[in-house]
């Protein structure tokens, strides 16, 4: 017997227990850490830092296992409050008096929102960034954190993010809607009329996260947002958008869109910052890189045109499940447009 699932909104109370309980388990910090761009790339931005961060007041937002919170501590801090929201903050408490840090850092469980420091601080630092970057929406967290307690001129690391599209063709895509053209001659039941149903499934709405090669991008990637974290406001998070303009490099099938982002940390010695990035020309890290399949593939020769407008913002069943709508002219094809969302805890928990 088949149901219709019907979905519903999750109050916000629920979305945040379900967010933060996906960060009690030991498997999402081991990930993080072993992400040698990501954590060498916070390391190095903060001990690159250490003249505006010793002796000065630190506040670590989403401290997870208190890493950050050490690597401050280690660049000179005078007090660094790690506060965390999930059960991970137990973990982190022992890290911190594991390494003899526990005069400094303070780990503080609840969140952002909720818990009242003792005094400003000089200093931000969070790894708030989520798939496509606003997946998770913590950001929101941060911005809070700014607002109510970092002292007027004070450092946020990162201080900056941008984020990317470009054309992708996905090969493995193409090779899966082949099979089925196969089968017949493998084992003599001719499976053609598969292929439609299988392109639906394969070239749905889903954000995919994955990692594209460098080879199956077909332009140079454009820059369609920017995000300054000094200044931005909760409020234009609702809506991050911005157009874009490409060319492709050669004859090929444009099966996709691929959405990635960079963050940059200020540094004295780097007048252009430091920046971590997530492009699939710069190596992995675990957030890979956004996938949005197109309904259809579109050909292209060297120098079709590829324009649009990407547009995120949260969806309406959780504010931490992001959404990317992208209308796009690929060559002399009309106008499409295609809206993607992210499956997660969010559709599951209203099952």
């Amino acid at each position: 017997m088949s149901h219709v699932v019907k979905k519903r909104k999750l109050d916000k109370t629920r979305q945040d227990r379900l967010y933060f309980d996906s960060y009690s388990d030991v498997t999402i910090h081991e990930e993080m850490i072993a992400d040698h761009v990501r954590t060498n790339t916070y390391r190095t931005a903060i001990l690159r830092n250490s003249e505006s961060i010793r002796g000065k007041v630190v506040l670590d937002v989403g401290a997870g296992t208190g890493v950050l919170s050490v690597f401050c501590a280690q660049a000179g801090a005078k007090k660094v409050y790690a506060v965390e929201a999930c059960s991970i903050a137990e973990q982190a408490v022992r890290i911190v008096r594991h390494n003899n840090l526990q005069d400094r850092i303070e780990v503080i469980r609840g969140t952002v929102e909720t818990v009242d420091l003792p005094e400003p601080v000089e200093v931000i630092v969070s790894e708030w960034m989520g798939y496509a970057l606003l997946h998770e929406s913590m950001l929101n967290s941060v911005l809070y954190a700014r607002d109510r307690w970092l002292a007027p001129g004070g450092l946020l690391l990162p201080s900056r993010a941008e984020l990317y599209i470009a054309p992708v063709s996905d090969p493995l895509v193409e090779d899966r809607l082949h099979f089925w053209y196969t089968v017949k001659d493998q084992y003599g039941v001719d499976m053609s009329c598969m292929s439609d149903f299988a392109r639906r499934c394969i070239m749905n709405s889903d954000i995919t996260v994955n990692s594209v090669s460098v080879e199956d991008v077909l332009s140079h990637p454009v820059r369609f947002a920017e995000l300054d974290l000094r200044s931005v406001s909760t409020e234009e998070l609702r809506s991050v958008k911005g157009q874009f303009r490409c060319e492709s490099f050669g004859s090929a099938a444009v099966n996709a869109f691929c959405v990635y982002f960079t963050v940059t940390f200020p540094c004295p010695d780097k007048p252009q910052g430091l920046v971590l990035s997530t492009s699939p020309f710069k190596p992995e890290t675990h957030w890979k890189q956004a996938v949005l399949y197109l309904d259809a593939p579109v050909d292209v020769v060297q120098d079709t045109l590829v324009t649009g407008e990407v547009s995120m913002y949260p969806s309406e069943e959780s504010a931490r499940h992001i959404c990317i709508h992208v209308d796009y002219t690929i060559g002399e094809q009309k106008r499409q447009a295609k809206t993607f969302t992210i499956p997660d805890w969010s559709c599951e928990a209203q099952q």
